[in-house]
């Protein structure tokens, strides 16, 4: 039910200490009963590991099944033989579907989950080189709290080190707007209830029950849950158990030496309500910015109608409309060093208020979640000890990549008044300049806006990393071959030594032909396509089915706007790969032909 107004009344007098009271005792409720009906208990076992498809059926045929073997073997009859052949039959018939019927409900379970359908299908083919990478027992939690918390600190070190204190604090600048959002408004039971369903039901380590529990007994503790997310709103104050971030160390690529500290990245996982509490905040926040027009308009991180694919199509049409004047064009990534985890809160919270005209109890509420917060972490069974969170927003939270593209905000203005086109996706920042070949002159501007860039960076704590941003040089060959020889740095950045550089997962070459893009996806998918196909008759349709859509099709499908217009020689390639995975689910041999196959797979020719 909606809040009376004598319940926000009620709300309006709570202190900060009873809704941590709340909280903490919702939070003990739900463990002491969880404890009280399953608890944990350690049972000693020496029997063998046994399979986790291996059940109490396929247990006791196996007993019968080797009984009635011993049985043949001792008196050599005809009869004993059959009937343990027959036994035997049966035996392997109900672990075959054991066996399916585990792996079926695992990838029904997961089937939004890519990373880990592709260790499942690891293990299934025995691929050792697919397996995802362990933590090594040599790194501690706390060899990684130490690690992520001194790596920001360098950051902050080296930046302050490289710009004179008066020189941020002078770049440091707001502009106010009229537009306020003082308050938020307390949400009702049916918001609450659709918030938490259309939730994933993702469970931390500090959660007091699995969220899948959670959300079946959600009727008998809504109420509860919704109390503690309106206090939390009228009074501007998060919980500080909402406030406490269990730290997943995850490796940037599968390729990366796991014993490397360098090659992880800290993912923080946060109670589950917490998550809810701030899906109710991104709501109303993203709610205030649509009416007032706050978003910045080429910035499509973390907004409604927007992905990665919107921002690529407007970089890859304005770059196609400058080959067809004429004119070649210089395309610069920019890459930045732990931009979430370097984020200062002071400049966020003076961004909030004169940027986006966040005031009130509003303004308190995101003053206290950004204090006072915890992080730890947890690796190989141990924990570290907490830190305390002075910088960043978390990643892994809802609300932590909302409040990055906030903190933005002010650098589309630095690039406009250089004249420079650009397009941001979250930290994720593209310039582009096109321009005659006789006008180098030109690349002036680029050379001055890059150092407005890294001017504005340092004024608020983020580092430019030189060494992965990228630049090239796109358009005819006769052309940019003119360009190139006086871009070997610019700005310190070095020219792309190929040509070709990854943007947004999709791959640029030098002609945008995308054909270089096309042959990674044909790789990619055929491997896995391979992989799939050797372990298809033990997998139902529909298994098979979510394992290529999860693998194949979802990478055919990933920002395809993009090939519109490419030749049909060079699309032909990536036709070839829907016809062999709808040969794999039908079984269908590779002289049949192949439109009927994708008719009845419902594919498009």
């Amino acid at each position: 039910m909606p809040c009376t107004n004598i319940e926000q009344s009620s709300y309006l007098n709570a202190t900060p200490t009873e809704v941590d009271y709340l909280v903490n005792n919702f939070t003990s409720s739900l463990r002491t009963t969880l404890d009280t009906v399953a608890p944990v208990k350690t049972k000693a076992s020496n029997q063998k590991y046994l399979t986790l498809w291996y059940n109490s059926q396929t247990r006791s045929l196996k007993q019968i099944t080797r009984k009635l073997e011993r049985k043949w073997r001792v008196t050599n009859l005809e009869d004993h033989h059959l009937a343990w052949r027959n036994s035997l039959l049966i035996y392997k018939k109900a672990l075959r579907k054991a066996r399916t019927s585990y792996y079926s409900s695992l990838i029904e379970e997961n089937k939004n989950n890519p990373r880990f359908l592709f260790s499942t299908a690891a293990r299934l083919t025995k691929i050792q080189s697919s397996f995802e990478p362990t933590i090594p027992l040599t790194l501690t939690s706390n060899d990684f709290i130490n690690f992520f918390t001194n790596k920001i600190l360098i950051i902050r070190e080296k930046i302050t080190n490289n710009h004179p204190t008066d020189v941020i604090l002078s770049t440091a600048t707001f502009s106010t707007i009229d537009v306020k959002l003082g308050s938020f408004s307390p949400i009702d039971l049916s918001e609450l209830t659709s918030i938490i369903n259309s939730s994933k039901p993702s469970t931390c380590l500090l959660d007091p029950i699995p969220t899948k529990l959670l959300k079946e007994v959600l009727p008998l503790i809504n109420s509860s849950i919704l109390n503690m997310i309106n206090l939390s709103l009228i009074i501007g104050y998060v919980p500080q158990a909402f406030k406490v971030a269990v730290v997943k160390p995850l490796l940037k690529k599968p390729s990366l030496d796991p014993a490397v500290l360098a090659n992880y990245r800290p993912i923080s996982n946060l109670p589950f309500i917490s998550k809810i509490l701030e899906r109710v905040v991104v709501k109303q926040l993203t709610d205030h910015q649509q009416r007032n027009g706050l978003f910045e308009e080429f910035q499509s991180g973390f907004r409604a109608h927007h992905s990665t694919e919107t921002a690529l199509v407007k970089v890859t049409n304005d770059l196609l409309m400058a080959f067809d004047s004429g004119l070649i064009s210089v395309l610069v990534l920019l890459d930045l060093s732990a931009a979430f985890n370097t984020v200062d809160h002071n400049i966020l919270l003076e961004r909030l208020e004169h940027a986006v005209g966040i005031t009130g109890t509003v303004l308190q509420w995101f003053v206290s979640y950004l204090s006072n917060r915890l992080q730890f972490v947890h690796v190989n069974g141990e924990s570290s000890s907490h830190t305390k969170v002075n910088y960043g927003v978390p990643q892994g939270s809802v609300l932590g990549p909302i409040l990055f593209t906030l903190y933005m905000v002010p650098l589309g203005g630095i690039i406009r008044r250089n004249s420079i086109n650009f397009h941001c996706y979250a930290d994720d920042t593209q310039l582009y300049l096109s321009m005659k070949p006789g006008n180098t002159h030109q690349l002036v501007k680029l050379q001055e806006c890059l150092k407005d860039i890294k001017t504005w960076m340092a004024a608020n704590f983020l580092l430019l990393n030189s060494d992965k941003t990228e630049v090239i040089v796109l358009g005819p060959e006769n052309l940019r071959n003119m360009v190139s020889n006086q871009i070997l740095t610019l700005d310190g950045i070095t020219l792309a030594s190929s040509n070709a550089v990854r943007n947004l997962g999709v791959i640029f070459d030098q002609d945008m032909s995308f054909n270089a893009h096309i042959k990674q996806i044909c790789k990619t998918a055929f491997f896995h396509l391979r992989n799939i196909s050797k372990i298809r008759n033990i997998r139902s349709q529909s298994d098979a089915e979510k394992l290529v859509h999860a693998f194949i099709t979802s990478r055919l499908d990933y920002c395809n706007s993009l090939l519109l217009g490419c030749p049909k020689n060079s699309l032909k390639s990536l036709q070839l790969i829907q016809n062999a995975a709808a040969r794999v689910l039908t079984g269908t041999r590779k002289r049949e032909q192949i439109s009927p196959v994708l008719a009845s797979c419902q594919i498009q020719n």
